[in-house]
């Protein structure tokens, strides 16, 4: 006979009386065996012991001290995320951060949170990309800094490293999240 494993939670509340088991409280468990396979109902004491529960011979019974989950833990720090970073560049308006910004774009892009609307080529032979945020609207103005395939791992660097992944040893790969070389030249 086939068994399907299955993690069955703590309830937060009798199941009886839907009183909230509070910090500290006592509660009584059982597992009954139904039409759809194991139940576990959680009773207050009051049910317990005073025989309001709905369980005659349940196939496993025990007690136990409901603690509430502990509140998710606080990040020391805040990583950035790519679109955060690329809004922060975009302010500071640094010149010497638009390689970063170009890949921040086209990650962006690859994850379908910005879209590309137009190319705007200059007499000077610059381009600019314009991206649409598809979910507010915004447009983003990149300059497309022309990069050559020699440079993409530095540029691939110093973004993980300003995301917070911290610096990846000399001859690890790439993180999966920023773009191949091959899917960011020539755009």
């Amino acid at each position: 006979m086939a068994q399907d494993w299955d993690i069955k939670a703590r309830s937060e509340a009798c199941h009886e009386c839907k009183t909230a088991f509070q910090d500290k409280q006592q509660y009584f468990c059982a597992l009954v065996f139904g039409t759809e396979g194991y139940i576990r109902k959680d009773y207050c004491g009051r049910c317990w012991m005073g025989g309001k529960k709905d369980v005659t011979s349940p196939y496993s019974q025990w007690q136990g001290v409901f603690h509430p989950p502990p509140p998710p833990p606080e990040e020391a720090l805040k990583k950035e995320t790519a679109e955060s970073l690329l809004r922060r560049l975009i302010q500071d308006n640094d010149a010497s951060k638009k390689n970063v910004m170009y890949i921040l774009a086209v990650m962006l892009e690859r994850k379908r949170i910005l879209a590309e609307r137009d190319v705007q080529k200059h007499d000077d032979g610059a381009k600019v990309i314009v991206y649409e945020h598809k979910k507010t609207g915004e447009t983003f103005l990149v300059p497309d800094p022309g990069l050559k395939l020699d440079q993409l791992e530095d540029v691939q660097r110093e973004v993980v490293e300003m995301l917070g992944g911290g610096k990846p040893e000399h001859g690890t790969s790439q993180p999966t999240e920023v773009p191949a070389a091959d899917e960011t030249a020539g755009k």
